[in-house]
């Protein structure tokens, strides 16, 4: 795959860490999740995805194809609770 065909890889974490081994933690804490149903968007990597591995318990993660990376590396809140200013 050439940089350009790099897909994205949008995990949220839906668990806690809480009373989970540190090793689990810390990979949370790499790929920047920091609270819960909070979601972070990541190249699809080999790196990222053994992280994942490591904690596809606690998380939820959804494929991006190449095409919509527009937001890559970005932190996001998917809240229901989000007010929009009508």
């Amino acid at each position: 795959m050439s940089e350009n065909e790099i897909g994205i890889l949008r995990i949220t974490l839906v668990r806690s860490t809480i009373g989970r081994p540190s090793d689990q933690g810390r990979a949370v804490k790499s790929l920047g999740l920091r609270k819960l149903h909070r979601t972070v968007e990541r190249p699809d990597n080999a790196s990222i995805r053994g992280m994942v591995n490591k904690i596809r318990h606690l998380v939820v993660v959804e494929e991006v194809p190449a095409g919509d990376d527009e937001t890559a590396g970005t932190t996001t809140k998917t809240d229901a609770t989000a007010r929009s200013d009508d």
